[in-house]
């Protein structure tokens, strides 16, 4: 099976891409809903929640798993890779976000200024630069933390004239930079998409994560088939979270667009 990670409920908008373009695989999601957000936790926190996530999923016959986290992709991923999959499960994979999503904005970027969205966590570790930095050289990226994005989000806030003016008075300065890409960095964000390109304007492209990753998932998969030949098919989906079931069914399901049929809880750790 392939797993889906994230600290909450954002990465639905991952696993709804996945679903819709990768359908004949078996799924597992899990969310750490009871420790959300991530995003203002310590590193050695993020590691050791990342860990026992990754952990949970390998033992329940996940043989892939995407941290939809940019928050975890930033900071675990690599730890994850380098330490624990080598000693633990060398024949498994964990991949992140960030390098699908800087891939596509070198790609995407015609003068080369780049601006990244994202929870305190993920700008301030300043991965995207240094990805985007191994990809081109001469880039000019601006990072800018938006940290109360996510919970106006997972309030059912998006549309409101007062969730508009937050993103006008966060988006205004990366206009004044001149940006012609923006990468929003956190899997709530496709929820604001519309808004986010009505207010950067036609000459600034928004990349549209989950179908990045969705797509460069499936470029893995073809390349990789010695990982794509060992993943249960039959298209089955299971939901995990580490909070309430009722609350993430009923915010699930809004997140993935389609009906959750059942959640179960689990504890990590």
């Amino acid at each position: 099976m392939i797993g889906v990670f994230d600290s909450g409920m954002g990465g639905l908008t991952v696993m709804r891409a996945f679903l819709r373009d990768l359908p004949g695989y078996g799924y597992l999601y899990l969310g750490d809903n009871a420790r959300t957000p991530y995003g203002n936790k310590s590193l050695d926190t993020i590691y050791e929640y990342t860990r026992q996530a990754v952990s949970f999923l390998f033992d329940r016959g996940c043989i892939l798993i995407i941290l939809a986290c940019n928050t975890a992709s930033a900071k675990a991923l690599r730890r994850v890779q380098q330490h624990w999959l080598a000693s633990h499960h060398p024949d498994r994979r964990v991949l992140g976000v960030v390098i699908p999503l800087a891939e596509a904005g070198v790609e995407a970027t015609r003068f080369g200024r780049i601006g990244v969205i994202g929870t305190r966590a993920t700008i301030e570790s300043k991965v995207y630069e240094q990805e985007l930095g191994k990809l081109r050289s001469g880039l000019k990226v601006f990072g800018l933390a938006c940290p109360l994005l996510v919970p106006l989000v997972e309030e059912g806030w998006v549309g409101k004239p007062e969730t508009n003016m937050i993103l006008k008075k966060y988006l205004r300065r990366l206009k004044e930079r001149k940006i012609d890409t923006l990468i929003p960095g956190c899997t709530h964000y496709p929820f604001l998409q519309k808004d986010i390109e009505r207010i950067m304007g036609k000459n600034c492209r928004v990349l549209n994560g989950p179908d990045i990753v969705s797509e460069k998932l499936r470029d893995y998969l073809h390349r990789h088939p010695e990982i794509e030949g060992k993943i249960s098919r039959g298209g089955e989906a299971r939901f995990f979270t580490t909070d309430d079931p009722g609350r993430f069914k009923l915010f699930g399901e809004r997140f993935l667009g389609q009906r959750i049929a059942r959640v179960e809880k689990v504890s990590l750790g």
